[in-house]
């Protein structure tokens, strides 16, 4: 079985619970996500399936949106509602929309984060998480991510008690934390603040209204109808420009092969990466420009060799 299941994740799971949930009713090893939803956060979960885990990097690097709230007043641990409150200052004053959205404004854009310490970046071969169990606060490298649009989606025109909430909808890059985010908005508005509730609603091109619960995963097993669920690996890298070729170079692909520049596409970067399609349009590979050689692109991903079937 090849192909990604899109997965309503829901709140009080892990993705990797998730991973174990499916591998387990669909009683098969090759499971892998694309990007992990923390354990309070709900929403699109895409999961790939059999050579489907192949092009799982191909998925993680797109973009995502998220709608969320930001609570005003206190802070925690793990940057949303399930850490322990760090800082506590109440809301002494009226905050207006307008304030709001020029906060929103200013964090529009390419910004700064740094990654909270209860997160799965790696700092000398251990994850951040690791340390923050054991009680232990290490240097954490800053990251370079891209805001695309970020709005209050709240129709008060003031905010106002000891602690105040308001909704947001955020689309961002690869490798954004929105609760660190919704730490920012609150350092700006001059409180603490943290993540009360995020929900992803787009993963790339995959919305939440295509996914499905596990308990209708388990469903669809039990009906034999859990094939008609899934996203071929050809529609999920829509997104990606592709190069059609004739049977003979299909050949060379499925060996690894170097190829020629195709025409037309000298304008793709060096790290862009290509689908290579059969006549038949299925993807046999993932190739990017070679890093040395122009004129050339090299595989970076085979999807299907010699030794498998078609």
């Amino acid at each position: 079985m090849d192909g990604i299941l899109l997965l309503h994740k829901p709140k009080g799971m892990t993705s990797h619970d998730c991973v174990f949930k499916v591998r387990k009713l669909l009683k098969m090893k090759k499971v892998g996500h694309t990007g992990t939803l923390d354990p309070d956060v709900s929403g699109v979960l895409p999961i790939c399936l059999g050579r489907a885990t192949k092009i799982v990097e191909f998925i993680t690097a797109e973009d995502k949106t998220y709608v969320g709230e930001v609570t005003l007043g206190y802070s925690t641990t793990t940057e949303d509602s399930s850490g322990d409150i760090v800082s506590e200052k109440k809301v002494d004053r009226v905050i207006s929309k307008s304030e709001i959205e020029d906060v929103f404004m200013s964090l529009t854009g390419e910004i700064t984060q740094t990654p909270p310490m209860y997160s799965a970046v790696k700092v000398n071969g251990k994850r951040l998480y690791e340390y923050a169990r054991k009680g232990i606060e290490v240097e954490r490298p800053s990251r370079n991510i891209h805001i695309h649009e970020l709005v209050l989606l709240d129709g008060k025109d003031e905010y106002k008690g000891d602690t105040v909430s308001f909704r947001f909808k955020v689309t961002c890059s690869k490798g954004t934390y929105v609760r660190t985010l919704a730490v920012q908005i609150g350092e700006k508005l001059g409180f603490p603040a943290h993540m009360s509730d995020l929900t992803r609603i787009s993963s790339g091109n995959f919305l939440i209204n295509q996914c499905i619960s596990l308990s209708e995963v388990e469903q669809k097993v039990q009906d034999h109808t859990i094939n008609t669920c899934l996203i071929s690996i050809e529609d999920a890298l829509l997104h990606l420009p592709n190069v059609m070729i004739n049977d003979k170079v299909a050949e060379k692909v499925k060996n690894g092969a170097v190829l020629p520049l195709p025409e037309g596409f000298d304008h793709i970067l060096t790290a862009q990466p290509i689908a290579i399609q059969s006549i038949e349009k299925q993807i046999l590979a993932i190739y990017q420009r070679h890093p040395e050689k122009n004129h050339l692109i090299k595989p970076i991903k085979v999807l299907v060799n010699n030794q498998e079937l078609i």
